[in-house]
């Protein structure tokens, strides 16, 4: 699968980084810049890292739509403070709200943040346009495994962000018997506990594993099996947050479900009770990518951002922040370096670093073409009973 192979390479390239060497909304004051001329200073205090290079601008600002909390607030602060250009950011929880608005168009957005599986379609709708890598200075930060995805050959449309996998979560402490595969979060005593990703395709993906089919299956038959047993299963979900889902298990308010690799790790850091369970069937791999849209405005804004924020110095605020799977081999480098704890911390970790029997057993989210209507009316139907 697509992204098996990529990440087949995850636990390998860990190992050989130990060896050598997901924000709030938009619309936040913009940071005050430096009145002295010296080093530009974030409210928290941390001292932003020049531009290296400094590409010549001459917009004045940047409209970006992006997953919720996925961005460390000192590099949206850094990248305003170092450019002097407005970042204007509005958020989505799915890829599929991110595409309905895209889409319809007006949306005066330069950059968005699909997710591997939607980048075809973008592609195919003609939403998109191709990226000039001599503007991007910085693309070599990334390790080239993350590069050249069957999704997108040679990166023409999109550059990496983070990666990450979905798979279960479980406080261990208020669940007795603790679920190992995605077919126990169907049994009887999980009922009304449980929280789930606001995610169709994830949830009937990994429902069609459940039943020994493909998580992309265009079958019609298989998926109204899938159908009929998702529909068990969404009564005894109490919540379907993809904004927060971490907030309901820390509180309390819920006791296992299924999330992504950052919440996973956060809540963990809040409360080790909490565990991410990598499932018998293989957990769902993912990555999400920077897109330039078609009738982007702002074009040479995008490219700064996305240079500035390739900065190993940039980025490693990322696994400070929000702990994904990291395919910056720079931010990694400049981390262990010059931030021990958190690259142990990052590195340490089965979230972030999946076991490479997981990885095997993992499954990707792929493009299903023309039977991408079948699955949303799928998920329309279940959630509205």
């Amino acid at each position: 699968m697509v992204r098996k192979s990529l990440f087949n390479l995850v636990s390998a390239l860990v190992l050989l980084s130990l060896v050598l060497v997901a924000c709030g909304g938009g619309g936040e004051a913009a940071p005050e810049p430096a009145a002295d001329g010296g080093p530009q200073v974030t409210s928290s205090g941390f001292e932003c890292p020049e531009p290296n290079p400094r590409l010549e601008v001459t917009s004045t600002e940047l409209n970006i739509f992006v997953w919720t909390e996925y961005f460390p607030q000192d590099m949206l602060d850094c990248f305003e403070l170092v450019y002097g250009i407005e970042l204007n950011r509005d958020e989505y929880s799915s890829n599929e709200e991110m595409y309905a608005k895209v889409s319809a168009g007006g949306s005066a957005y330069d950059l968005a943040q699909p997710t591997d599986y939607i980048v075809p379609l973008m592609i195919r709708q003609e939403l998109l346009q191709e990226l000039d890598h001599t503007k991007l200075p910085n693309i070599g930060n990334f390790d080239p495994n993350w590069m050249d995805q069957p999704f997108d050959p040679g990166n023409k449309y999109s550059i990496p962000y983070l990666a990450g996998t979905d798979a279960i979560v479980v406080n261990t402490a208020t669940v007795e018997n603790v679920p190992t595969s995605w077919a126990d979060l169907w049994k009887p005593e999980y009922a009304g506990r449980m929280v789930f990703l606001d995610d169709s395709r994830a949830a009937i993906g990994l429902t069609l594993v459940t039943l020994g089919y493909s998580p992309n299956t265009t079958d019609p038959d298989e998926l109204e099996e899938a159908k009929n047993k998702l529909a068990e299963i969404v009564p005894n979900i109490k919540l379907f947050d993809s904004d927060s889902p971490k907030t309901a298990l820390i509180a309390g308010d819920v006791d296992l479900g299924m999330t992504w690799t950052g919440e996973a790790f956060i809540a963990n850091q809040e409360n080790p009770d909490i565990q991410y369970i990598y499932p018998e069937e293989g957990p769902i791999l993912w990555q999400d990518n920077w897109v330039m849209l078609k009738d982007a405005v702002n074009v040479d804004a995008a490219y700064a951002w996305m240079s500035y924020t390739m900065q190993g110095d940039v980025f490693w605020l990322t696994i400070r922040d929000f702990q994904y799977t990291n395919p910056n081999q720079a931010a990694l480098d400049y981390a262990e370096a010059n931030q021990p704890e958190v690259f142990k911390a990052y590195s340490d970790s089965p979230i972030t670093n999946p076991p490479a029997e997981a990885i095997e057993k993992g499954f990707g989210i792929e493009d299903v073409g023309e039977a991408t209507p079948l699955y949303d009316a799928i998920w329309v139907e279940v959630k509205g009973n």
